[in-house]
């Protein structure tokens, strides 16, 4: 009986596996962190001009201001008494064509101060106000 051996094959040689030291707080934060992109921030919009309306009214003792851009409600902005029987109040309006009245102790007036009025249904006028963007 002839009995044959196999040779050997050589076993694989396989890289030996390391550990790896545990990263100590100081070490991490000496690694660099690669920066994220972060999305640019949309620029604020601009803000509407401001329009000062002013009245002067000897005696008055409430003056509000109605309009197109608070849908004509007497009394959703009032007018504060700057002194010797002025009034005035500063909106920030859209550019734009507005509409409005001075309300006076309760009573409707247009502004005798304004360049522009046109008719109302009423059979007065309403005094214009014209807001251009700022340039």
């Amino acid at each position: 009986m002839t009995m044959t051996t196999k040779p050997n094959k050589p076993k694989s040689a396989k890289t030996p596996v390391t550990k790896k030291p545990p990263v100590t707080a100081k070490a991490a934060a000496a690694t660099p962190v690669p920066a994220k992109a972060v999305p640019a921030k949309p620029a604020a919009p601009p803000l509407p001009p401001c329009v000062r309306l002013a009245y002067r009214h000897p005696g008055a003792q409430a003056v509000f201001l109605a309009g197109t851009f608070n849908q004509w409600h007497p009394t959703a902005t009032p007018m504060q008494c700057t002194g010797a029987d002025c009034w005035s109040v500063e909106l920030e309006l859209p550019p734009g064509i507005y509409e409005y009245r001075f309300i006076v102790d309760g009573a409707w007036v247009h502004d005798p101060a304004s360049a522009e009025t046109v008719p109302n249904p009423f059979g007065g006028l309403n005094s214009v106000v014209r807001v251009v963007a700022a340039v």
